[in-house]
């Protein structure tokens, strides 16, 4: 009898786990591929799940060879396309499309607009070429 996989969020990701042997991560390997999806560092995933630092590399070791990645960029990245951890943003987004229309967002402004002043006050600040 084939089991369901079941789905919980962690640090911003929607995660999908499967038993020991199956072919999705347990929970304790996911959520640390979520963690440093995250930006976490191991320690601080380490604090958050109150564990010890040495059981989230020993974890992370174990996930790097699991999907033949060589650091911590390269298994968030394969762990994405095999479909383990999706951000969470992006997992809500994909479900809501059915639902709404897409927004339009205005463009922000994102250079602030120098007065004449302030360009004086620039030179006044000692420059030999100004």
């Amino acid at each position: 009898m084939e089991q369901i996989p079941q789905h919980f969020e962690f640090a911003g990701f929607r995660c999908r786990v499967g038993k020991r042997g199956s072919d999705l991560p347990t929970a304790k390997q996911v959520m640390v591929l979520a963690g440093l999806a995250s930006g976490m560092t191991q320690k601080e995933i380490a604090r958050h799940r109150g564990i010890s630092p040495a059981t989230v590399k020993s974890t992370a070791e174990a996930l790097y060879y699991r999907l033949h990645a060589t650091r911590a960029a390269d298994a968030i990245v394969k762990g994405m396309r095999r479909g383990w951890i999706a951000p969470l943003v992006i997992a809500l987004l994909v479900a809501d499309l059915n639902h709404s229309t897409a927004r339009v967002r205005q463009p922000m402004r994102t250079r602030q607009q120098m007065t004449s002043t302030s360009r004086v006050a620039r030179r006044d600040l000692g420059s030999l070429f100004a």
